[in-house]
């Protein structure tokens, strides 16, 4: 059997995968969709009835301008009114400026309130990702998630601030110009319509296809960014293992994948939008062939076929608008049923509605036969767990990797809640308190700290923001980093690049530290603090170590020999399981796990000195 004291870590799901599908949906139009992404509109309903208002005045003045011309050509020219045609063009003047200066105030109306809600709708999903607990983002792909809040998101902003406002008018107009076509003469109307029953079964041959490539591409434009993210953040790795070409025809696979459903569902809509415009070139040349016979032989004036012809352009535009909105639809459904999903996902660690405000602790720590697994449909990682630490104890826990010792640390920390059993805080079970107080109280130093695109002085304030520079100079010197943060250009000021490259992975460490001397909490969690620094470095962490855990309860994943030597308590976890505790030499004189542990790394020790 081998052993490492590295962290356990719960299984990976990958509940979304690169190269996975959406679930299919139910009704072309998702009334649970459309109803909850409305209340998107609700905080901006004045604008966008002011923006309705305008779009009736735009409806109104595409409606008359054909009929001004019938008036010019049949009223005015045919009868050599001069003066009632001068009045005729300016009336028709005023109409386009009206129609200008409508049609220019609605696209403004409507853009101000897309990006408002835009950006409303990224803000909501991000305030909901946050809340979400750990266990979430370790079963979900990031670049998916990402994908979710930015390219969905904006699907369904461009349905719900341009689609409802241009649906509503491009049905009052192909109504008004139904009702106006067959008042002025319902013979050539009923003769345009003749292409009407050719256009139905386009689209509904159309929408028996559009739904399902456009759902596709939605997954495939997830699957893109989610390979990006992950490849990117990898990209040591795939260089150390000159997997470069590995990676490259990964990728390539996957956005050929994206290209080829993308242009299958931009295939529907080439083929159905200039059919539409086919239709509508056919009933022009219907009315304009039978019609001008009609007016040759008297049946129909001038006037009345010049305003046919207007309005049989007009008639098929609002149709192809309605076209191209019902592709945004099938496109903002298939986002908006992943948004949807991701909004709904609920908080598996979230604050008990009695939940109450965690009072200043002393640090006691007591797990009471806690068992934990991380799904219901997952093995069991915990089994019965009891221990109990006193105030400003340190107990250390090890054993092999996969044991669960992280586990217990993330349970004390609340990162995940225990499936059975509690987790008590000087007597409060961990559940009955709010994340926050108890955040504030219990501090994780992770082997791999998160140091933030920030500066150096943003990093370690990142627990307390209101922290001065004299607090966060004082933190560093007490974690041992104000020399070497001292010995950069810009201080305090450097900045980190993105995944702290241009620091060491010692140097990362003492500022994680810093961090938490700067929270000063209660309990602290140690996970691998010391895992994968050289000697130098470790010297200073531990120097660190023993300032920062004074006076403090301190859980200890332990990997190096003085930390597990010196701990109050040492918890051997083995399968889920206490198999053995008590002081570093009572459980060498057991000759059992921990000597058989012990003597492995006296090894690992024997071989760094």
């Amino acid at each position: 059997m081998s052993f490492s004291f590295t962290p356990s870590m719960g299984p990976r799901h990958a509940l979304d995968t690169f190269g996975g599908k959406e679930p299919e949906g139910g009704e072309v139009l998702n009334r649970r969709v459309i109803v909850r992404m409305l209340g998107f509109l609700r905080p901006h309903r004045w604008k966008m009835l002011a923006a309705f208002c305008l779009m009736l005045v735009e409806s109104a003045m595409t409606l008359a301008i054909p009929y001004l011309l019938k008036v010019a050509i049949d009223q005015n020219i045919a009868i050599g009114d001069l003066h009632g045609l001068q009045q005729t063009a300016v009336t028709t003047g005023i109409a386009y400026i009206l129609l200008y200066l409508s049609t220019s105030g609605e696209r403004y109306l409507l853009s101000w309130v897309g990006q408002h809600v835009l950006a409303t709708m990224r803000l909501q999903l991000f305030r909901h990702i946050q809340k979400l607990a750990v266990g979430y983002h370790d079963t979900h792909i990031v670049g998916v998630t990402v994908s979710r809040v930015m390219n969905d998101v904006a699907e369904i902003n461009e349905l719900l601030s341009q689609g409802v406002i241009t649906l509503l008018g491009d049905l009052l107009v192909l109504v008004g110009i139904l009702v106006v076509m067959l008042t002025m003469s319902p013979k050539l109307a009923l003769l345009t319509f003749t292409v009407l029953p050719l256009m139905f079964l386009a689209t509904w041959l159309f929408s028996r296809q559009a739904r399902r490539a456009f759902r596709e591409t939605r997954s495939r434009v997830a699957a893109v960014v989610g390979n990006l993210a992950e490849d990117i953040n990898g990209v040591r790795a795939i260089q150390a293992f000159s997997q470069e070409d590995t990676s490259q025809q990964r990728f390539q696979e996957i956005n050929v994948a994206n290209r080829d459903t993308y242009i299958n569902a931009m295939s529907l809509s080439f083929i159905f939008l200039p059919s539409i415009e086919f239709m509508g070139i056919l009933a022009t040349g219907i009315v304009l062939g039978v019609g001008g016979w009609w007016v040759i032989q008297g049946s129909v004036t001038l006037g009345v076929l010049v305003a046919f012809l207007s309005y049989v352009t007009r008639f098929f535009q609002p149709i192809q608008e309605l076209s191209r909105l019902y592709t945004t639809l099938q496109s903002a459904m298939a986002g908006g049923e992943q948004v949807i999903k991701l909004l709904e996902t609920p908080a598996e660690v979230a604050d008990a509605p009695d939940a109450i405000e965690l009072p200043p602790i002393r640090g006691q720590v007591v797990m009471e036969n806690v068992s934990f697994c991380y799904r219901e449909d997952t093995p069991e990682i915990l089994h019965d767990i009891n221990l109990s630490i006193k105030p400003g104890e340190t107990i250390a826990l090890v054993g092999p990797t996969g044991a669960g010792k992280t586990t217990i640390a993330n349970l004390v920390a609340r990162f995940y809640d225990a499936t059975q059993g509690a987790v008590c805080i000087d007597g409060a079970d961990v559940r009955r308190v709010t994340q926050a107080s108890l955040h504030r109280q219990v501090c994780v130093v992770p082997q791999d700290p998160f140091l933030f695109s920030r500066t150096i002085a943003d990093n370690i304030r990142f627990g307390r923001p209101d922290a001065s520079d004299d607090a966060v100079i004082a933190a560093a010197k007490m974690a041992n980093a104000h020399d070497f943060i001292a010995s950069l250009p810009k201080g305090y000021q450097s900045r980190i690049l993105e995944g702290g490259v241009n620091v060491s992975v010692g140097q990362r460490q003492l500022l994680s530290i810093a961090r938490a001397v700067l929270a000063d909490p209660r309990i602290l969690i140690l996970d691998e603090a010391t895992a994968n620094i050289d000697t130098v470095t470790e010297a200073l962490i531990q120097k660190a170590l023993e300032k920062l855990l004074a006076g403090r309860t301190a859980i200890v994943i332990a990997h190096r020999l003085s930390t597990i030597r010196n701990a109050d308590c040492i918890y051997v976890v083995e399968d889920g399981r206490i198999v053995e505790q008590g002081k570093h030499q009572e459980l060498l004189d057991k000759h059992g796990l921990y000597a058989d542990l012990h003597a492995r790394l006296f090894m690992e020790d024997r071989g760094r000195e």
